[in-house]
Parts: C-alpha cells; sequence; structure tokens
C-alpha cells in the first residue's frame, strides 16, 4: 500500500511538471519583439536609452524614420518590464515610457510592440488586437 501511494505521488509529481507548459505557456515565456520609430518633425535625431531590469541595450540615436528593434522573452512570472527614456534635440527634458510591460502588454502586444514617436512630440502605441494605434503618456524621468 506505501509502495503504492509513493507511485501516485511521482506519478502526479511527474504529470505536474508536464502540464505546468500548457497552462503557463499562452502568458509566460512569450517571444516579444519591440519596434519603436522616430517619426519626429523634420528628420530630428532623437536619443533612446533602453532596459529592464535584467538587461541594458545601451543608447541608440535614431535619425528621422530610423527604427530601434529587439526581441526578448517575457519571464516565468510574467513580470517583464522594459522602458526607453527618450530625448530630441529641440528638447531639453528627458521623456520616459514604458515600452513593454507583461500585465499590460500581453494581449496588447502578444508577439510584436510597436511605438512610433510622432511629429507631434507624441508617443503612439499600437494595440494588435483592436488594430488601432493608441495615445500614451510620457513620464519625465
Amino acid at each position: 500500500n506505501y509502495q503504492k501511494m509513493k507511485s501516485f505521488k511521482c506519478n502526479f509529481y511527474i504529470l505536474f511538471l508536464l502540464i505546468l507548459p500548457l497552462i503557463f505557456g499562452s502568458c509566460c515565456l512569450a517571444r516579444v519583439q519591440v519596434h519603436i520609430i522616430n517619426r519626429l518633425p523634420d528628420g530630428m535625431p532623437m536619443t533612446l536609452h533602453c532596459q529592464s531590469h535584467d538587461n541594458d541595450l545601451g543608447q541608440l540615436r535614431l535619425t528621422g524614420g530610423d527604427e530601434a528593434s529587439w526581441t526578448f522573452s517575457v519571464n516565468f512570472w510574467g513580470t517583464t518590464m522594459f522602458y526607453c527614456d527618450a530625448q530630441w534635440d529641440n528638447s531639453s527634458m528627458t521623456y520616459r515610457f514604458i515600452t513593454y510591460d507583461a500585465s499590460r502588454d500581453a494581449r496588447r502586444c502578444e508577439t510584436e510592440c510597436w511605438w512610433m514617436i510622432s511629429e507631434e512630440e507624441t508617443l503612439y502605441g499600437y494595440n494588435q488586437e483592436s488594430e488601432y494605434w493608441e495615445l500614451f503618456p510620457f513620464t519625465n524621468a
């Protein structure tokens, strides 16, 4: 009887470990590509510095129409977050925006997060679910 119980526990744990990726696979461990497009007026250059808790992607300089992009995997806990600080030549301000937050973006940009800093110096994010560009706020860094 003890042997049967021990065997049951072992089988239960193996089954649990096999099912775990199916439970969390849809929300976690997804591959996401982030794109940031510079659409500032008159080809104005922009400096970006993007990072997460674990990764510093360094500083990039984008001229008008240029795009920065990177790919990452959402962590097991679904807490992955990247943010960028942006600055352009006609402004002494640094603008921060969250480029990926798993709690906000798991459905909004399931596989790709598109961001555009427009000619009006405003931030737009593309929603894959609704298929619309949405206005997002900047925060002061």
